[in-house]
């Protein structure tokens, strides 16, 4: 997930922010991406009335192809299980990545980039 630190919604963030958030979404799909067995990277704002912005990312596996045009939240009852040890792996592969390609830190549950 990434959201910005001040209380923004989608249509408040100031250009600037929605600039940096634009490159941040390609170098994390690009990372995603870059996962194996990962075909490809879904982003989403899903807006539940909240006035504080979140952008969320998806890994579709490869070879899924009955979940193309499928919403991520029926793809829990679909897919195999993700073996929590894997889905760490691959989330801190992605947070080294995105520290190496965009700047920052991981933070102290060492899943995502924290601090730029």
């Amino acid at each position: 997930m990434l959201h910005p630190r001040d209380h923004y919604d989608l249509a408040d963030l100031p250009d600037e922010l929605a600039g940096e958030m634009g490159v941040l979404t390609t170098h994390i799909a690009r990372h995603i991406e870059s996962v194996a067995n990962v075909a490809r990277a879904h982003v989403y704002r899903i807006g539940d009335g909240g006035v504080h912005l979140h952008v969320w990312f998806f890994a579709r596996p490869l070879g899924q192809s009955q979940l193309y045009g499928s919403w991520m939240v029926v793809w829990d009852d679909l897919l195999p299980e993700y073996p929590d040890a894997v889905a760490q792996a691959d989330a801190e592969m992605v947070a080294d990545a995105l520290g190496a390609s965009y700047g920052g830190r991981r933070g102290p549950d060492h899943s995502g980039i924290t601090e730029r």
